[in-house]
């Protein structure tokens, strides 16, 4: 069963990839009032949302092509860890890092441009 995160972006957690909280990576802390984080990321947020997006990418480095090519230009709607160790030559620890930061870059990528949009991203993820 997947959880989900829906309001002004929405989206899928990626399985046993990426924790409800990641959002709170971007410099707001997620309000636990239910079975639910709220977050509520505002214009003055949006520096450190870059700051986190630009991490991601640092820390993925040319690894960032790599998958950008695997899961937009290969036409991959599924994935296993081991399809991208065999394809980059990747060992499990470096594979597991590497989709763990790419989720979480995805994530930040549609926080920043939510709040570019609309100088403003608000959304509950389920816990």
């Amino acid at each position: 069963m997947g959880r989900y995160y829906d309001g002004d972006i929405e989206g899928q957690f990626w399985f046993s990839v990426q924790d409800s909280d990641d959002a709170s990576y971007f410099g707001v802390e997620g309000e636990s009032p239910s079975e639910y984080l709220n977050y509520h990321f505002h214009k003055e947020d949006l520096e450190k949302v870059l700051d986190g997006v630009y991490n991601c990418e640092c820390v993925l480095g040319e690894n960032l092509e790599k998958l950008n090519r695997f899961f937009n230009e290969d036409g991959n709607n599924g994935y296993n860890n081991e399809m991208l160790m065999e394809k980059y030559n990747w060992t499990s620890k470096e594979t597991t890092a590497n989709i763990e930061w790419y989720a979480r870059l995805r994530l930040g990528e549609q926080i920043r441009d939510c709040i570019n949009k609309t100088g403003q991203c608000n959304f509950r993820a389920e816990l």
